[in-house]
């Protein structure tokens, strides 16, 4: 008897063509392995051996199949698996994990697309070269809190490193201010307190380029700045409840021209204000009245008297100093980033600030129409519906720009609340609804941050969404700041989470205020509440968080760089 205890026998090990038997039943899998001579017993090959079986027995030459296509492989691949042949959309279908979110990697990257896991980079102008989209122009809607401001700041921040320079044409809450303030650009504010004026009829750049202009140049730019100010005028003058005619519009070009020095020969334009007009409008000459064809100078003055009260109004209203006197400000336009805010005008009204915003858009698109060959510039329209609430002129006026963009390298990027803000802008069935809505169709991407199931009903009725992106919008985008359905015209939807690095979120911050005032009241030395926040993985955090600080360096530097060469 052994003192040993008796040791439990071993099972012998399974053969290969067992295992393989038992896991799948593919064509072309041997269940035993081959023997190394044709008539040769698998016992007799097993005791030569040494009693242990080889596993890896070869199932094909060393060369592999020699057959045309095939190439080199150490064994037939083709008989161990099935293939299976088939397009890219049906096997995206069958295997989304391996399926891209089909926007090229070019551009300023944004965050990560949630469905396939990659990286999403953002280049408007790109993608219409690729034939992605019709128009660079971008449209963003979205919920208070949602994170619209930050994505819109992220993207021009972003695309500064490729050449592309941003003009925010009126902040009227001074939400892009910190970002400017970060890279050492001083913002132009308008409003209560502010020295800073702005004439509507400003010049820009034309007055310093027009000697070095041939005539036909001179004679086309002036047409075309003559043309911008009489649809200014008449669209302001709409604002005060009046429906300029067609000799109003006459009538203001000719003024215009004289006022502006066209008539003496194209020698040198002289600057011009709305109190000039007025003026010459209320003591017109006598040559001006018979040129237009006015039977006398009563005639001339009766039928004139409603344009001239209504911009009167601009000079003696509620604002009264900001767009009637001479620019008393240079705007660096070789800077990154360039805004006007307009957050002290908030005390003068709503229409005091749809105002501004018209005299600052006509003015802005007249200085962004000098730019040098090759520049792209963003056009940020903050609330643009308060411009649209005008009337017709002030809605055909964005329409006409953004119509204009993809000719004239702008990419003009409109910021609203919800669909029905466009509804506002006239009564139900007007020409101005009906101009505002097709908005949307000049806006090839569109960016729909979180929204209520009501607003998301509108927007699936405006856009055509599905119900799967429909339910994007309504649920996963309200679970956090910066996720946004991404959609390209007629594509299928991308949810998008923007990735900001900690010196982004702390310059976009737009509830710093709001977070000082709770943060400072008495808590009894209670710690502050912790605040949780969705993240995305760790790399990508990473890789987005060290290529936003990179784009915020490195847009400093050219600010400072422009700083130094003025």
């Amino acid at each position: 008897m052994s003192i040993f205890p008796s040791r439990r026998r071993r099972p012998q090990p399974r053969s290969t063509g067992e295992l393989l038997s038992q896991f799948t039943d593919l064509d072309g899998i041997p269940i035993t392995p081959p023997t190394t001579e044709p008539d040769q017993p698998i016992e007799q090959a097993g005791r030569r051996s040494g009693g242990r079986q080889r596993v890896n027995q070869a199932t094909a030459p060393v060369q592999g199949p020699r057959e045309p296509g095939r190439g080199w492989a150490a064994v037939d691949a083709s008989r161990r698996a099935p293939v299976y042949r088939a397009t890219t959309a049906e096997v995206g279908g069958l295997f989304p994990l391996l399926a891209s979110n089909g926007v090229p990697a070019i551009g300023a990257r944004l965050g990560y697309d949630t469905q396939s896991g990659g990286a999403f980079y953002v280049h408007p102008t790109e993608w219409v070269l690729r034939q992605m989209v019709t128009n660079p122009n971008m449209v963003v809607f979205g919920e208070p809190g949602r994170g619209k401001s930050s994505t819109v700041v992220a993207v021009m921040l972003r695309m500064m490193l490729f050449g592309v320079r941003s003009l925010i044409s009126g902040d009227v809450k001074g939400e892009y201010t910190p970002l400017l303030r970060s890279l050492g650009i001083t913002p132009i504010a308008l409003g209560r307190g502010s020295p800073h004026r702005l004439n509507a009829l400003d010049l820009g750049p034309i007055r310093t380029r027009w000697s070095s202009w041939g005539v036909e140049r001179q004679r086309e730019e002036l047409t075309g700045i003559t043309a911008r100010w009489t649809r200014l005028l008449t669209a302001l003058a709409e604002a005060q409840g009046y429906d300029p005619t067609v000799t109003d519009e006459l009538v203001l070009s000719t003024v215009l021209t004289r006022l502006v020095g066209a008539a003496d020969g194209y020698t040198e334009l002289r600057p011009i204000t709305i109190p000039q007009v007025v003026a010459h409008l209320a003591e017109p000459a006598d040559d001006l009245w018979r040129e237009l064809r006015f039977a006398d100078r009563r005639q001339f003055l009766d039928h004139t008297r409603p344009i001239t009260d209504a911009l009167s109004n601009l000079v003696v209203g509620p604002l009264s100093g900001l767009f009637d006197e001479p620019t008393n400000f240079d705007l660096d336009w070789d800077a990154p980033v360039q805004s006007m805010d307009l957050s002290l005008l908030r005390s003068r009204g709503d229409q005091a600030i749809a105002v501004a915003l018209t005299c600052l858009g006509s003015w802005s698109s007249m200085i962004t129409d000098l730019q040098d060959d090759g520049d792209v510039r963003i056009v940020v329209r903050d609330e643009v519906w308060r411009q649209m609430r005008l009337g017709l002129r002030a809605v055909q006026a964005v329409d006409s720009d953004l119509r204009l963009s993809r000719a004239e390298r702008k990419i003009q990027l409109l910021v609203m609340h919800k669909p029905s803000d466009l509804l506002s802008v006239g009564a139900a069935g007007s020409q101005e609804v009906s101009i505002a809505k097709d908005l949307l169709a000049l806006c090839s991407t569109r960016i729909l941050l979180g929204q209520s199931t009501r607003v998301g009903d509108e927007l699936a009725d405006e856009l055509g969404l599905s119900e799967r992106e429909q339910a994007v919008i309504t649920g996963w985008a309200m679970e956090g700041q910066g996720r946004a359905l991404w959609k390209l015209e007629n594509r299928p939807g991308m949810k998008i989470q923007t990735v900001l690095s900690a010196t982004e979120r702390a310059i976009f911050d737009t509830n710093a205020g709001l977070r000082s005032a709770v943060t400072d009241q008495p808590d009894g030395g209670a710690s502050p509440r912790p605040r949780l926040v969705a993240v995305p993985t760790a790399d990508q955090a990473a890789a987005d968080s060290a290529e936003a600080d990179h784009a915020l360096a490195a847009a400093g530097d050219l600010a400072r760089r422009n700083g130094a060469r003025r």
